[in-house]
């Protein structure tokens, strides 16, 4: 199904280089938001258009077009290009915590860290951004320390529970009260699209506990599963201390509308990379 304005997530095309946002986010004055779609940028081929990785598989894309992508992006969401931290993603549960001094690194200049899945920072005017074609993004918020955290989730990490590690690294550095954290399940692959097998399918039964049937996985005919990713980061969540009120999935599949945004699953690779931003604007 085609991406479909909501009450979780919205499209915003008033921009030249259209992307989504989450109405529960931006009820929050304090914060500046979005998601990118494969729309507006100057790359092309298989990273048409909107391209947001120097590198994807064997495929590289031209430095200079996925730099001037940013500053498109960068300019419609009204972030400074500049202000952006790129993680470093490896589907592992590393948390780093962010400022002021990592500012255009993975982007601008070079990264002085490796294998981070997410990061969280208090300092207003630094925006966090992941990178996704099909995996999870997971926005936190903690509205009253104005503490931000953005997290790339796919299946490892949604088994390993890096949702859970985030709002830890919150509670930890922060003092943020899960009661308090507001968190969005960004635009990734649904349930219908995403399909495993036996061996990644016992992850999950093991990591949830699970007794089929259940709704985090589904058995087809074929002996493999469906699996439902964005269910999967609700109970990691609640299992964090989340109330679920405060826990919003913005059921965009990246799959589904594969015509909006880059998936890697329905091109078998040969895709660009959509891009999660976040950031605590300086509030006079």
């Amino acid at each position: 199904m085609f991406f479909i304005n909501s009450d979780t997530a919205k499209i915003n095309f008033d921009k030249n280089t259209p992307f989504i946002t989450f109405p529960v986010l931006s009820e929050l004055p304090f914060l500046c938001h979005g998601f990118s779609t494969r729309l507006g940028g100057v790359s092309s081929g298989i990273f048409s258009t909107l391209n947001l990785s120097f590198k994807v598989g064997e495929y590289e894309d031209d430095p200079d077009m996925v730099k001037e992508n940013y500053k498109r992006i960068a300019n419609s969401i009204g972030v400074a290009p500049e202000s952006i931290v790129i993680s470093k993603q490896v589907h592992k549960t590393n948390i780093r915590l962010v400022d002021d001094q990592d500012c255009g690194k993975g982007l601008w200049r070079e990264r002085d860290f490796d294998e981070i899945d997410g990061m969280i920072t208090n300092t207003p005017g630094v925006t966090l951004a992941t990178t996704y074609a099909d995996c999870v993004p997971l926005y936190l918020v903690d509205p009253k320390n104005k503490v931000i955290g953005l997290t790339h989730s796919g299946w490892r990490g949604t088994v390993k529970k890096i949702g859970k590690r985030t709002v830890e690294a919150m509670e930890k550095e922060f003092h943020s009260d899960p009661k308090d954290i507001i968190a969005v399940i960004g635009p990734s692959i649904c349930m219908d699209c995403f399909e495993i097998g036996e061996e990644v399918a016992m992850e999950f039964i093991n990591a949830f506990s699970l007794i089929e049937p259940n709704s985090m996985l589904r058995k087809k005919e074929n002996g493999k599963y469906h699996c439902d990713l964005w269910y999967a980061n609700q109970r990691v969540f609640l299992e964090a201390g989340l109330t679920p009120d405060h826990i919003y999935i913005s059921n965009v599949c990246t799959s589904c509308n594969s015509e909006l945004l880059f998936s890697h699953r329905k091109t078998a690779g040969k895709r660009g990379s959509l891009a999660a931003f976040l950031s605590i604007q300086n509030q006079s």
